[in-house]
């Protein structure tokens, strides 16, 4: 999905600075608004901004320029993806966010030319919404190999059978990708899994809530889908790469995936730190005395600024690494920015919120709302116990001599 670089490198400064005015000119006046609801309600506007993004060059900044996108690298997208994430309807509007953006490059590496005609070219312009149905709420979402969802072959059908949930922003979509086994009892356990395109519109398949986190459901794009597959039956066309190989494309979604989540984050980082450092000066505890001029602020301000930075500068060197030598290349260093990142993220949100005193825990600014939808971020995409272990096996391999 990151072509070959179509954007010189000394144009890049002014690209970017086009992202960041239109987001601190479109996107931060209503942001807060959209969140709070109801997102339907606030769908014309935002198709409004996405056809201005398309008129200023700016919309799809992943896709190639072929695809109808800016055709950034995975480099340059990644400080156009930190800029985004600075307003929770960044990725949205620019037609680059998470499920959408991974089922992109899923479909355009290995769909079929009907899948690609159907539902990717849409997709890509931003005319649907789509979803990802891995996680189960019976099986450990750590390890995708564990699966209870069976895809049946029947001739030239598979019938689906199962229960996901966190299938990110299933309410509005208009196809689904799942995950399910098609060979359970393969010896090798990584080739028992497929991918199946299923269309929301089968009679076979439910959603049945958008589950609240820590108390908001949320609808639409800012929901997590509670699903169900029965006797959902598809057409083997709508297969996704090979019979098995669903581990293998997994893994291959997860890659640049991570990569955008963490600029994602640091780019959240910067709006708080900026809402933080706000309101440190303008909050007065006596006449004269802000709040910015105690010792505990300063060292949150110096200890968040220099996390921030730390963790950018870590973000692009994986990168710059993995557009270099491939996602394999860089498996340890992909462990170590997913945790170290998270971590960061809450730190800095819990910081902003304690700065800003009750009103923190308020929704009359964002931070309540990234508290409660970003806590996630050490749970999804591997929860951060998983990659420390896993990074702590690969550094000490070196040391046992195995």
């Amino acid at each position: 999905m990151h072509p070959a670089q179509n954007i010189p490198q000394e144009a890049l400064p002014q690209l970017l600075e086009k992202y960041r005015e239109f987001v601190k000119e479109e996107l931060f006046p209503i942001d807060l608004k959209v969140v709070q609801g109801p997102f339907k309600s606030f769908l014309p506007i935002l198709n409004e901004l996405r056809a201005k993004a398309k008129e200023l060059g700016l919309f799809a900044p992943h896709l190639s320029t072929q695809d109808g996108g800016v055709g950034l690298n995975l480099v340059q997208f990644a400080q156009v993806s930190e800029i985004l994430g600075q307003s929770p309807i960044g990725h949205y509007v620019f037609n680059c966010a998470a499920p959408d953006i991974g089922n992109m490059e899923l479909l355009h590496l290995f769909g079929t030319e009907a899948q690609q005609s159907t539902w990717l070219k849409p997709l890509q312009k931003g005319e649907i919404r789509s979803c990802f149905a891995m996680t189960e709420p019976k099986m450990p979402g750590s390890n995708p190999v564990h699966l209870g969802t069976i895809a049946h072959r029947e001739g030239n059908d598979y019938v689906i059978n199962g229960h996901k949930w966190f299938t990110t922003a299933a309410d509005g979509a208009k196809f689904t990708i799942v995950m399910a086994l098609t060979n359970p009892e393969a010896e090798n356990p990584y080739q028992r899994a497929s991918m199946l395109l299923v269309p929301l519109d089968n009679p076979g398949y439910q959603l049945i809530r958008n589950i609240p986190i820590m108390g908001e459901a949320g609808e639409d794009y800012l929901s997590h889908g509670e699903v169900k597959f029965e006797n959902c039956r598809v057409p083997v066309s709508n297969l996704i790469g090979k019979e098995g190989q669903g581990f293998a494309l997994a893994q291959e979604r997860l890659g640049p995936g991570r990569i955008h989540h963490c600029m994602r984050w640091i780019g959240i980082c910067e709006r708080v730190f900026d809402l933080m450092c706000k309101r440190a000066i303008s909050r007065q505890l006596d006449p004269g005395k802000a709040l910015a001029e105690k010792q505990t602020i300063q060292n949150w301000i110096a200890e968040s600024r220099a996390e921030i930075k730390a963790s950018r500068l870590m973000v692009m060197d994986t990168a710059q690494k993995m557009q270099e030598l491939g996602a394999k290349a860089v498996k340890e260093d992909i462990s170590t920015i997913k945790f170290f990142v998270a971590d960061v993220l809450m730190k800095v949100i819990d910081r902003a919120i304690q700065v800003h005193g009750a009103l923190g825990i308020t929704d009359d600014t964002l931070l309540s709302f990234w508290y409660r939808h970003e806590r996630g971020a050490r749970i999804y995409d591997g929860p951060d116990e998983v990659h420390k272990s896993a990074l702590a096996r690969s550094i000490l391999k070196n040391y046992s001599g195995k």
